[in-house]
């Protein structure tokens, strides 16, 4: 999309250490030119933050930067004292987080914020200049608003915003999509990528290979704190060199593939320090590749990290997607002209559908359409305005306070964050024996057994019984939470999100299991989300939403291959594909 310039950002060599001299990042070398958008992929854990950080001269308390350079235009940020480097953050560099609801001041309006940012710079751009740059209105009314009153969108524009108030050339971008519907999520990419078109750099770090794929000029893939590959985005996506390129790519959902989305070789022992770090998951690893991390080899405008690197024949392939369900199973649950109200203000209107026994229904919709509260309404967290909920024929209590303990097991939900779901304090063990003491009032020793089978259920060892959640990596957290719901012995499951936060490898597994357990168990699952994708490898059936209403319900193959309002298709030309799922 650019031609080549001299370079904005040149990170060459960069080591990053935690203080105990435990390598993070390891001689990373990356360049970006201005008006170029380069995508800086990996799984959860790969370092990719930690190398955005360090391009702003930081690291997280814990790590110091211990080698390599890092120069923007013409500055070196790392010969720079700190005092310096904090001077020029904002003016020559600029970072936009991953959590725009978490890093903006909830007492703040947006005229606040953006007074803050223009705050000491006479040059920068008037609010209203920098609200229409990022595409979001520039009336008193929305500059009075407080950031909470703001969609996930619209405060992720904000903090762009404020980034572009110091005019800095480069702009590092966190993970900027993450949890944003797909229309929400295409608009913000569209933007993103005029900025890049108008002048500014951007590093965009992501696990969203897809969204990614839609505007990068250029990627670079992370695994465990190495560079394994990088090049022009579209030679990368549908000709891999690196294995580990190529298990991200298979791990994608696409709306219309054929195929589910591949978990990809499990990770064995942690190789040798001196080894590929990508060894233990790798079917072409030799003695060669454990002995010492391969030199990056140059092959054209491409590079890689790889000893034996791939001929265009991916190694990790998905298996086809299946409907389980039985078209003529019993209805576990009925909703019926489901009315629910937010302050007075009807957010869910006449919505009925039905679950039948074994079946994953699947309810998709842009933020603020209303899947969360139909969710919240059939487990009871939320009374509706009118309507009925039944289970197995029988009609619901409109509250979980009100419904008798077994209604309460049959029905449980698995949400979105489960960092926020578990309780910090209680050990894995203590959260799933929960559920089987409370509600089936199991002994200790039954509850003992009742965690190890859910631990095995969720592939999970006996051993994380004794871990607290902040010792989790993000997907096991999620694991534990369906363990959870799983420990009440529910009929049906409803998944609230529960893959928007997980990178793709984490997510595809985390899929995997959910198929798996629809099989063993006969569960019955009302699964939420904005991605078509994920649903085209779950779902039976799919529903469409839109402001509170039902626009479209089918078996998901017909609504996904075949839609037939304007609106399934808008959420479809939204949803971000790899260019590997057109092949």
């Amino acid at each position: 999309m650019t031609d080549r310039h001299p370079d904005l950002l040149a990170v060459d060599g960069l080591r990053v250490e935690t203080t105990g001299g435990r390598e993070i990042v390891r001689g990373v070398s990356l360049a970006v030119v201005r008006g170029e958008l380069v995508g800086l992929i990996g799984e959860s854990g790969s370092g990719k933050t930690t190398v955005a950080l360090a391009c702003l001269g930081y690291a997280r308390p814990g790590l110091r930067i211990a080698g390599g350079t890092v120069r923007v235009g013409e500055v070196d940020l790392l010969q720079l004292p700190e005092r310096a480097v904090r001077a020029l953050r904002g003016d020559l560099v600029a970072y936009v987080p991953q959590d725009p609801g978490a890093s903006l001041n909830p007492a703040y309006r947006v005229a606040d914020h953006l007074a803050e940012a223009r705050r000491d710079r006479p040059r920068a751009p008037t609010a209203e200049e920098l609200l229409r740059r990022v595409r979001l209105p520039d009336d008193p009314g929305f500059l009075r608003r407080s950031t909470h009153q703001l969609s996930g969108g619209q405060q992720q524009r904000i903090a762009i915003a404020m980034a572009l108030a110091g005019g800095a050339e480069l702009i590092l971008l966190d993970e900027p999509t993450t949890g944003l519907d797909a229309v929400t999520k295409a608009a913000l990419l569209r933007e993103l990528r005029d900025l890049c078109d108008s002048g500014i750099a951007a590093v965009l770090v992501s696990h969203d290979l897809a969204a990614v794929s839609g505007i990068a000029d250029r990627v670079a893939v992370m695994y465990d704190g190495v560079l394994v590959e990088q090049g022009p985005l579209r030679d990368v996506l549908t000709a891999p060199l690196h294995p580990y390129t190529d298990a991200l790519i298979a791990a994608v959902p696409a709306a219309r593939s054929a195929t589910r989305p591949a978990a990809g070789p499990a990770a064995g022992e942690p190789p040798a320090a001196t080894g590929c770090p990508y060894a233990t998951r790798c079917a072409r690893t030799d003695d060669a590749c454990r002995a010492a991390l391969p030199a990056i080899a140059a092959l054209g405008d491409r590079a890689v990290r790889c000893l034996h690197p791939l001929d265009g024949a991916g190694l990790v392939h998905g298996a086809p997607v299946a409907r389980l369900a039985a078209a003529d199973a019993a209805p576990a649950l009925r909703v019926a002209d489901l009315r629910a109200e937010h302050g007075g203000r009807a957010v869910v209107d006449g919505v009925g559908f039905e679950v039948r026994t074994g079946e994953c229904v699947a309810l998709v919709g842009e933020s603020g359409s209303g899947k969360t509260t139909i969710a919240r309404c059939v487990v009871g967290l939320h009374r509706p305005a009118a309507g009925s909920v039944e289970l197995d024929g029988r009609a619901l209590a409109p509250t979980a306070r009100a419904r008798s303990r077994d209604e309460r097991a049959a029905i449980q939900i698995v949400f979105q964050n489960p960092s926020s779901a578990l309780n910090p304090r209680l050990t894995v063990g203590e959260a799933i024996a929960r559920p089987p003491v409370l509600l089936h009032g199991a002994s200790g020793e039954a509850a003992r057994r009742e965690v190890d089978e859910r631990l095995a259920q969720v592939r999970l060892p006996a051993a994380m019984a004794a871990r607290l959640p902040h010792e989790l990596s993000g997907g096991e957290r999620q694991r534990v939470a369906i363990a959870c719901a799983l420990a009440a012995r529910p009929r049906v499951l409803v998944c609230d999100e529960v893959t928007s936060a997980l990178d793709v490898s984490v997510q595809a597994s985390v899929l995997d299991l959910l198929a798996d357990l629809r099989l063993e168990l006969g569960l019955s699952m009302l699964f939420i989300t904005h991605d078509l994708g994920v649903v085209n490898a779950l779902a039976d059936r799919t529903i469409v939403l839109a402001a509170g209403r039902i626009v479209e319900a089918g078996p998901t193959d017909d609504v996904l291959g075949h839609p037939r309002e304007p609106y399934t298709g808008e959420l479809l030309a939204a949803s971000a594909t790899l260019p590997a799922a057109e092949r």
